[in-house]
């Protein structure tokens, strides 16, 4: 068994980062197998250095260990863009102009209306006829054509989705960004295979955008890994923690004289998993 845990050094780790950590390591350690880090850093216009270093720090304080050296998505470009260039060349990408403000007002539309999927607002297939020949364009975002994507694979999605919810409910997803050369569905699908990845531990908010990941490994075909949806860790008012709700970051819990022991009971994980 591998596990990881897979952060953006974009703001503080919160409890609910500590909870799918810990959840992750305590599970390959209790099978005897291996955890992993890996740093989303793919947005550089948010990811700073001091954040990485204390997504170290907080976790090394919590207990948690894992092999050098740590791979950093910055660092994994070229794999993004062969795998951007295998789908290219297959016919199933296409560019996309539309910025935020153009896919709300064409989702808007009567005859549309603003339906929302995992990554927003699903996309109304705007630049859908775009051209797909020639080399792969570097300046544009690229979105997957999730009709012909399906009829490639030729099977039916599911975890939870099938092929009708895809096309309806989830919509041409980006899978490169203009700024960035790929996205997170596609980055996080050849990160976990080159990994070898066996069990992917994460947030129940991203159960939607797991039927994404198998449509991906289908088509490049990589290796499906068992995914483990958890339970999020809310505040009193039952909101999800964002890395801007300071007041539960790890950090602020050592610095107020808290224990490991004291975060493991916080988020509900058993205390004799803790090594």
């Amino acid at each position: 068994m591998i596990t990881r845990f897979a952060p953006s050094p974009t703001g503080p780790l919160h409890l609910g980062h500590a909870y799918s950590a810990l959840f992750a390591h305590d599970m390959a350690r209790a099978a005897g197998g291996t955890f992993l880090l890996r740093i989303e850093d793919i947005d550089q216009s948010r990811a700073r250095p001091e954040w990485e270093s204390q997504i170290y720090d907080d976790l090394a304080w919590l207990g948690l260990t894992w092999p050098t050296p740590v791979m950093r998505q910055s660092d994994r470009l070229p794999a993004y863009a062969a795998a951007l260039d295998t789908l290219w060349a297959r016919g199933l990408l296409y560019p996309c102009t539309c910025n935020r403000r153009d896919i709300l007002a064409a989702a808007s539309a009567p005859q549309e209306g603003a339906a929302m999927g995992p990554d927003g607002i699903i996309y109304p297939g705007t630049c859908r006829v775009q051209s797909r020949t020639g080399p792969r364009p570097l300046d544009t975002a690229l979105r997957l054509d999730m009709n012909k994507a399906l009829q490639a694979v030729e099977t039916e999605i599911f975890y939870g989705a099938g092929n009708r919810h895809m096309t309806d409910n989830i919509g041409d997803v980006v899978l490169s960004r203009r700024d960035m050369g790929t996205s997170y569905h596609l980055s996080v699908v050849i990160d976990d295979a080159a990994q070898h990845i066996t069990d992917v531990v994460r947030g129940a908010d991203l159960r939607e955008a797991t039927p994404i990941h198998v449509l991906l490994q289908l088509l490049l075909q990589l290796p499906t890994p068992t995914y483990h949806h958890h339970r999020l860790i809310r505040d009193d008012a039952g909101k999800r923690l964002a890395k801007r709700d300071d007041a539960r970051a790890i950090a602020t819990y050592r610095e107020g004289g808290a224990t490991p022991a004291d975060i493991r009971q916080m988020v509900g994980l058993p205390l004799h998993l803790a090594k």
